[in-house]
C-alpha cells in the first residue's frame, strides 16, 4: 500500500488537471464568468500544489527521494524557468528541452514534479502570475511525465537514436503544449464566431471547431516552438543526459549493512 499511495496521488493529481480544462464544456453557456476561470484558477493551483507535497512527502518517506534529490528538483526547476527569458528564434522558449531531457533521466515522477516547479518559478520571474498559471503547470507537468516514461524505454537504446527519440518527443509537444493551453480559455470566448465554442455542436463537430481555432491562431507559433524543442534537444541531449544520469547515480539511497558484532569469548566474572 505505501508503494501505491504516491502513484494514487500523481493520478489524482493529472484527473484534476483534466477535469480542470474540460469542465467548462460541460457546463451551461450562461453560467460561464466574463473572465477565464477568474474564479477557480486559485483553487486549482491550491489543489495542485498541495497534491505536489503530498506526493513529496510520500517519496520522502518511502525513502525513493531525499534531501538531495529535492535539492536537484529545486535546482532544475529554477535553471529551467531562468530559460524560458531566452529569446529565441520564432518565439521558442528554453524551459521545455531541459524538462524533457532531466524526466528522461529520473523518470516520470520527477519530471512531472520538475514540470510543476519549473514553470511556478518562470512565472515569478517574468511577473506571468494569472489565472492561466495553474494551467501551464499542469501541461508542463504532463510533458515532464511523458518524457520520463519515454526514458525509462530509451536509456536501454543507443544514445544516438535515444536523443532522436527525444527530440522527436520535444517536437511533438511544441504542438500538443501549445494545443493543451488554448483550451483554458476557448470555451470563454463566444462572441459566436466561426472560431469560438458553441455549446450545441456535437464532439465532433467541437473538435472540428477547435482545429480551425488552433490552426488561425496557435499553430505558427507552436511550430517554432516545437523545432527550437527539437535542435535544443538534438544539440544538448547526449551531454546532459550523461551528466544529469552520472548525478542520479549518486542520489540513489544507499543502504550499508553494518557487521554483525562478534559475539564475546570472555567468561563471565563470578558475582561476588
Amino acid at each position: 500500500m505505501r508503494t501505491a499511495r504516491p502513484v494514487i496521488v500523481y493520478a489524482l493529481m493529472g484527473v484534476v488537471g483534466i477535469a480542470a480544462f474540460l469542465y467548462p464544456f460541460w457546463i451551461p453557456q450562461d453560467a460561464l464568468p466574463a473572465n477565464a476561470h477568474a474564479g477557480t484558477a486559485p483553487l486549482i493551483a491550491a489543489a495542485v500544489a498541495v497534491l505536489a507535497l503530498v506526493a513529496v512527502g510520500l517519496e520522502l518517506r518511502r525513502g525513493t527521494m531525499n534531501g538531495a534529490t529535492i535539492a536537484v528538483l529545486g535546482v532544475l526547476s529554477a535553471i529551467a524557468g531562468l530559460l524560458r527569458l531566452l529569446d529565441l528564434p520564432g518565439g521558442g522558449s528554453g524551459i521545455f528541452f531541459l524538462v524533457v531531457l532531466a524526466a528522461a533521466a529520473y523518470g516520470p515522477r520527477f519530471g512531472m514534479l520538475l514540470g510543476l516547479g519549473a514553470m511556478v518559478v518562470s512565472s515569478i520571474i517574468t511577473g506571468g502570475i494569472g489565472p492561466w498559471l495553474p494551467f501551464q503547470m499542469l501541461a508542463l507537468s504532463w510533458m515532464g511525465a511523458g518524457a520520463g516514461f519515454l526514458g525509462l524505454l530509451s536509456r536501454r537504446w543507443p544514445i544516438a537514436i535515444e536523443v532522436t527519440a527525444l527530440a522527436v518527443y520535444g517536437w511533438v509537444w511544441g504542438f500538443a503544449y501549445g494545443a493543451i493551453m488554448n483550451l483554458w480559455f476557448w470555451p470563454f470566448q463566444q462572441d459566436g464566431g466561426a472560431l469560438s465554442w458553441d455549446p450545441a455542436l456535437d464532439a465532433a463537430g467541437t473538435l472540428e471547431r477547435y482545429r480551425a481555432f488552433y490552426m488561425a491562431t496557435s499553430f505558427p507559433w507552436d511550430a517554432a516552438g516545437a523545432l527550437t524543442n527539437a535542435v535544443l534537444i538534438a544539440i544538448t541531449g547526449a551531454t546532459l543526459l550523461a551528466s544529469l544520469r552520472r548525478i542520479g547515480v549518486r542520489l540513489r539511497p544507499v543502504v550499508v549493512m553494518a557487521d554483525a558484532q562478534p559475539e564475546s569469548t570472555t567468561e563471565p566474572q563470578p558475582s561476588r
